[in-house]
């Protein structure tokens, strides 16, 4: 049993968990507009993601204290070292279009992490952490595979990058209230400025929003509605029973398992 605890801990902590999330909302996005992309992306998606998360969430522990990581830190480096030489060679293999839309995103992930503006990154600057998180997640998960797959990027399909977007804010939410305690108060996160109960009910309107621009689309499968109607429903009522004083798990597995949910409906509804 302390195995098997360790072993989840490990898959949870090393963003394994929160990669395999990404590339379910890349699948969601493929499978809506039946799209056809190189197979390499799916495996570049994940492992960007994985060493993405990683480097954003452990660079700066590792620069502190290098000399004193335990040992499952240090197994998540390796692992990431790993990852990103895979991705490297990987990399090579996908169109140059594709490399830069990439790269793009890349650098907004990079610049969270790494200050460039006096001495501030893109985490630091006041409430602008969650966008930045959602227009990347977005981005890599809905205009990428377009790019990928050479195929026009359509209104309805900037619909479903603004919906996107709004879903992975969404997301977030849980984690925002989590961390209330111990968020510096120049972060100034939405729980922060406006409270979580507010911030409980911003995230109600942002997912009704999403199934309303639904309904903007001129072309919308019933399988995908019926999918994304289930995955809201789940994450509102996810984010209503979300508070500070969350079970360790709740946000980083149960919060990031929703979209590998909703990829899995939309799969049995399809």
């Amino acid at each position: 049993m302390k195995f098997l605890n360790q072993a989840f801990a490990f898959y949870v902590n090393s963003s394994i968990h929160v990669a395999l999330a990404v590339v379910a909302l890349l699948a969601v996005s493929v499978m809506e507009y039946d799209l056809i992309i190189p197979n390499e992306l799916w495996a570049f998606v994940f492992l960007g993601a994985l060493t993405g998360y990683n480097f954003v969430k452990y660079a700066k522990v590792a620069g502190l204290h290098h000399r004193s990581l335990t040992q499952s830190l240090k197994t998540i480096q390796v692992l990431s070292g790993v990852c990103f030489l895979a991705l490297a060679i990987i990399a090579f293999q996908l169109s140059i279009t594709t490399l830069l839309v990439t790269t793009a995103f890349g650098l907004a992930t990079f610049f969270y992490a790494v200050p460039f503006i006096r001495h501030k990154n893109l985490r630091n600057f006041s409430g602008l952490k969650i966008f930045v998180v959602a227009f990347v997640w977005a981005g890599v998960t809905v205009i990428v595979p377009f790019v990928a797959s050479e195929n026009d990027i359509s209104g309805d399909v900037l619909l479903t990058f603004l919906q996107r977007i709004l879903i992975v804010v969404a997301l977030i939410l849980p984690f925002e209230i989590r961390d209330v305690p111990y968020d510096s108060l120049n972060l100034k996160t939405l729980p922060q400025q406006v409270g979580v109960r507010q911030t409980k009910l911003l995230g109600e309107v942002l997912l009704t929003l999403c199934l309303v621009f639904e309904f903007f689309k001129e072309n919308s499968g019933v399988a995908y509605i019926v999918s994304m109607l289930i995955f809201c429903v789940v994450l509102g009522w996810m984010i209503v029973i979300s508070k500070t004083n969350q079970t360790r798990y709740f946000s980083s597995f149960w919060v990031e398992a929703l979209p590998i949910l909703w990829f899995l409906v939309f799969v049995l509804f399809n």
